[in-house]
């Protein structure tokens, strides 16, 4: 907990910048004033001469350093100096600035980003692959999710963590397993609505949290996560699908014996309402079974004309 709270206190701040214009004007004097002095080399005397000559090779590496301190950022870019190993501040306006030429730019990451030694504060995407978890029944299921990001404080992104382009990664790896384990792949059986299939925009927003909490040291802001990927591993997807099937089965049947339970009903009432037929209680009996086969069946029924009496 200590070296975690050492770690948050690398905060940002704002590197001592000059205009890159003014200083540009300065060491393109500089430079003609130490070609002045080897001008002057070949029109001086012999004393004249090593003092111009030393004038000039001074002035010229004095121009020369000063020309390693031009800095030039594009919107949403960011420089995040070293002075002699130690945090000098970071650049995060657009221009053409010019610091200290010993300052070094710091960047971690700038092989897998392929941002050079520029941090980019731009919104960035994050596409895991997909990895193989146990949701809240235990079912193995494949998961991947997309994430948008962006660094808000580029001291700790850099000095916080070893690189972290690969830490977001780690970290939304460790956030799916902990969101899955929580929720079960469909609707449980006890009724609870929540799951990873039919809560979207639920699970979008715990697994935003979570990875938010576990990124907040590296200075990272999470936009936006959102599953990409969800379903069964290969070795269950077939018995799970079966089980679907049967889930979707039963109740189709069930809302079909309501249906034709409800006719039936309305058929009874109407007949003996309209006192069409008086019917016992056998034949009634009788047209229920009739009709239920009728309404229930798989297949289209077969009429029979009865020309005679059930008894």
């Amino acid at each position: 907990m200590e070296n975690e709270t050492e770690m948050n206190r690398i905060d940002e701040k704002s590197a001592r910048e000059k205009n890159g214009w003014v200083m540009l004007a300065v060491a393109i004097l500089l430079f003609c004033a130490a070609i002045a002095c080897f001008v002057c080399v070949f029109a001086a005397g012999d004393v004249a001469d090593g003092v111009f000559l030393g004038a000039g090779v001074v002035v010229f590496i004095v121009a020369l350093i000063l020309t390693g301190g031009f800095k030039l950022l594009q919107p949403n870019e960011a420089y995040v100096l070293t002075l002699f190993g130690k945090y000098y501040g970071t650049i995060k306006r657009d221009g053409f600035f010019w610091v200290n030429p010993f300052c070094v730019a710091v960047n971690p990451a700038r092989f897998s980003m392929g941002s050079g030694k520029k941090l980019s504060l731009k919104a960035m995407t994050l596409n895991n692959d997909k990895q193989k978890v146990n949701d809240e029944e235990g079912n193995p299921i494949e998961i991947s999710v997309v994430v948008i990001w962006r660094i808000t404080n580029t001291a700790r992104a850099v000095f916080n963590v070893e690189n972290y382009s690969a830490y977001i990664s780690t970290q939304c790896d460790a956030a799916i397993r902990q969101v899955a384990r929580q929720y079960p792949y469909d609707v449980s059986s006890n009724g609870d609505e929540k799951s990873l299939r039919g809560s979207a925009q639920e699970i979008a927003d715990v697994l935003r949290s979570e990875l938010q909490k576990r990124v907040e040291m590296a200075g990272i802001d999470i936009l936006e996560a959102r599953i990409s990927h969800l379903a069964y591993s290969p070795e269950i997807a077939a018995a799970m699908l079966q089980r679907q099937q049967a889930s979707a089965i039963i109740a189709a049947r069930q809302k079909i014996v309501e249906g034709a339970v409800s006719m039936v009903q309305m058929a009874l009432n109407r007949l003996s309402e309209e006192k069409i037929v008086e019917l016992d209680d056998e034949r009634k009996a009788q047209m229920v079974s009739n009709l239920l086969v009728v309404l229930c069946g798989n297949r289209d029924a077969q009429p029979v004309v009865n020309s005679g009496s059930i008894y």
